[in-house]
C-alpha cells in the first residue's frame, strides 16, 4: 500500500519554520509536494528551495496581519495552518520572579500568535468548506516545572483548551483543528542547553542530556525527540490521511508522562 500524504498542491503556512521543529516541519511538507510559506523574526540560515520566507515577527498583531495578507494576496486562501512557534523566555525563580510583562510575553508567543492566525486564516477555510489547523502544545501543560516553566505552561494549557473548543466549532463546517504536545525535542536550543549545563557540571554532551532528562523526571525511551520525528507525526496529522482526525491532542514524548 502506497503511504502518499496526498499533500501535493495544497497551501500550508508553518510558524516559526526557519529552525527547530518549525523547520522540519516545513521541510516535510515540501518534501510531500505542498506549497508552504512560514514566517519568523529572523531570516532563515538555511532556506528550503521553493519556500516563501516572510520575515514577521507574530507575537504582534501586526506581524500576524502581514503574514496573513502575504498569503492571502498570493494564494487566495490556505488549506493548512501550522502554529510551530512557542518557547519559554522567562527567568528562573519561581512564581516571584514572572512578573506581568513575563506573562503577557509568554502569553503573546505561545498563545495568542496562534490565536491572532487563526481569526486571519480560518474564515477563508470556512469560505471553501475545508482546511486543517495544527497548534504545537507541550506536556508540560500537564507537566509543568514550577522553577521554570509556569508562565509557558499555563500559556500552552490555554492552547491547548482553546484548540478543543475550536475544533467543536469549526468541525462541522469542514476544518479540522488539533494539537501535538511534544515532551522534550533534540533542536538548537535544546542541545545548547545541555551543553550549557554539562560545562557547568563538568561532564559531557550526553551527560548534560542526561540532567535535563532527570529535571523532567526522566524519559523512558532514553532521550529527547528529533525534530523529524515530531515533524512526521505533524505532517500525517495534516494530510487527509487523517480526516477524521479532530479536537483531539497527540502526544509524542518518549513516554514522559507517566499516565494515560
Amino acid at each position: 500500500m502506497s503511504f502518499d500524504l496526498q499533500l501535493d498542491g495544497l497551501r500550508a503556512v508553518v510558524t516559526g519554520g526557519t529552525m527547530g521543529l518549525g523547520a522540519a516541519v516545513v521541510q516535510n511538507l515540501v518534501e510531500a509536494g505542498a506549497r508552504v510559506a512560514t514566517a519568523a523574526r529572523d531570516v532563515a540560515t538555511r532556506p528550503e528551495e521553493g519556500v516563501t520566507y516572510i520575515r514577521a515577527d507574530l507575537t504582534t498583531s501586526e506581524g500576524v496581519a502581514h503574514l496573513a495578507e502575504c498569503v492571502l494576496q498570493d494564494w487566495g486562501g490556505v488549506d493548512i495552518v501550522i502554529n510551530v512557534l512557542g518557547g519559554s523566555n522567562t527567568p528562573a525563580g519561581g512564581f516571584a520572579a514572572i512578573t506581568d510583562e513575563h506573562w503577557l510575553n509568554e502569553l503573546n508567543l505561545n498563545l495568542m500568535s496562534a490565536v491572532r492566525l487563526d481569526r486571519a486564516l480560518l474564515p477563508d477555510m470556512l469560505t471553501q468548506g475545508s482546511g486543517v489547523i495544527i497548534h504545537v502544545s507541550s506536556i508540560q501543560r500537564i507537566m509543568p516545572l514550577p522553577e521554570s516553566t509556569t508562565a509557558y505552561a499555563a500559556a500552552k494549557a490555554a492552547l491547548t483548551t482553546y484548540s478543543k473548543s475550536l475544533a467543536k466549532e469549526v468541525m462541522p463546517k469542514g476544518v479540522r483543528v488539533l494539537s501535538v504536545a511534544p515532551g522534550w525535542i533534540e533542536t538548537e536550543a535544546s542541545v545548547r542547553l545541555a551543553e550549557r549545563l554539562a560545562a557547568q557540571a563538568g561532564t559531557d554532551y550526553e551527560g548534560g542530556k542526561r540532567i535535563v532528562m532527570q529535571s523532567i523526571g526522566g524519559i523512558p525511551l532514553g532521550r529527547p525527540a528529533k525534530p523529524q520525528e515530531v515533524a512526521d507525526l505533524i505532517a500525517f496529522l495534516a494530510s487527509p490521511r487523517a480526516i477524521s482526525i479532530s479536537g483531539s491532542e497527540h502526544r509524542i514524548d518518549g513516554g514522559t508522562v507517566p499516565t494515560l
